[in-house]
């Protein structure tokens, strides 16, 4: 008999390393694993579960539609309970993958996510889902009118600011880095407007990052991080600093993806040479990795992560 094949995400490297975008979210996981074996019950527990947590409902969804099968079974979910936002709002960002993908038109996957923004007026997440196929598709204008759309909703929403950070990040590349580029005055921005307690906090060492992998990537900074002044520039080391203080006393370790911001603060914490900082935040991190910004510009993120851990820590 052949083998089941292993859950979706959650294989293991021999390292113990885990590139699940699930991240520690056990309970995303299963309904995840559940999901692409046709049985949708789980995820529409779980969604019901997760009520109006913005960040963390749009954490779920985005993770359960990633699954090229997620689209025929949130369809079957829409058609049994046809009144159902959650089936709807899972289906449309399903479709927004498989337009991403070239299965489905991108006109479908638009009109799909405002039917589901429709039926669920306060909930940000079909918005978010437009702003995934706007990253990949849109222009500007329409990035930040989608974009808008979100944070009219939930003003901190931590998945649509990492978006359009990344989006800032790739315009007017020039011949270098710009201290007054528009990234920096956006992520500056959001962090400011943001409540004390929010990860937004983290969000101008993102768009620090986010910047060299357009600057590595245009051959302006070297492929190799550790071999950039990126990372010890003065508003650079201002950012991290910030940022890791703020860590240091932030009891917000639930947040559903605060493995990403730990990711992020990592990398650029060893790549400015501070590894006793960095050792702090890989132990926190655990096996938890995502791959960005391991991979920028264009490297192995799990080869990335293990030399940068074994720089911080002295093991593998």
């Amino acid at each position: 008999m052949t083998p089941p094949p292993p859950p979706l995400g959650r294989s293991r490297h021999r390292d113990g390393l885990s590139f699940d975008p699930a991240l520690d979210d056990t309970a995303l996981a299963s309904a995840r694993d559940s999901l692409a074996q046709g049985r949708w019950p789980d995820a529409r527990s779980l969604l019901a579960q997760t009520g109006d947590d913005w960040d963390r409902r749009g954490h779920r969804i985005v993770v359960l539609a990633e699954s090229p099968t997620s689209a025929a079974w949130a369809e079957e979910w829409q058609l049994a309970e046809p009144d159902s936002a959650d089936a709807a709002t899972l289906l449309a960002c399903a479709t927004v993958f498989r337009a991403l993908r070239g299965k489905a038109s991108r006109d479908d996957a638009r009109a799909a996510c405002r039917a589901a923004a429709r039926m669920a007026p306060a909930d940000p997440t079909p918005w978010l889902a437009l702003l995934i196929l706007a990253r990949r598709t849109g222009t500007d204008d329409e990035r930040l009118q989608v974009f808008d759309q979100v944070r009219g909703r939930h003003r901190d929403h931590h998945h649509a600011h990492h978006l359009m950070t990344a989006c800032l990040a790739e315009r007017q590349q020039g011949e270098g880095d710009d201290p007054f580029h528009e990234v920096y005055d956006f992520a500056y921005w959001a962090a400011e407007q943001a409540p004390a307690d929010s990860p937004l906090a983290v969000l101008p060492v993102v768009a620090h990052t986010e910047r060299y992998r357009v600057l590595a990537g245009a051959g302006i900074e070297p492929a190799d991080p550790a071999r950039s002044r990126h990372w010890t520039t003065r508003r650079a080391r201002q950012a991290m600093k910030a940022a890791f203080d703020w860590w240091l006393e932030w009891e917000g370790e639930d947040h559903p993806r605060n493995k990403v911001d730990l990711n992020y603060l990592a990398h650029a914490k060893v790549y400015e040479g501070r590894t006793a900082e960095a050792a702090a935040l890989f132990n926190r991190i655990g096996p938890y990795v995502t791959t960005a910004p391991w991979s920028y510009p264009d490297r192995d993120p799990r080869k990335a992560f293990r030399t940068a851990r074994r720089a911080a820590l002295g093991s593998s």
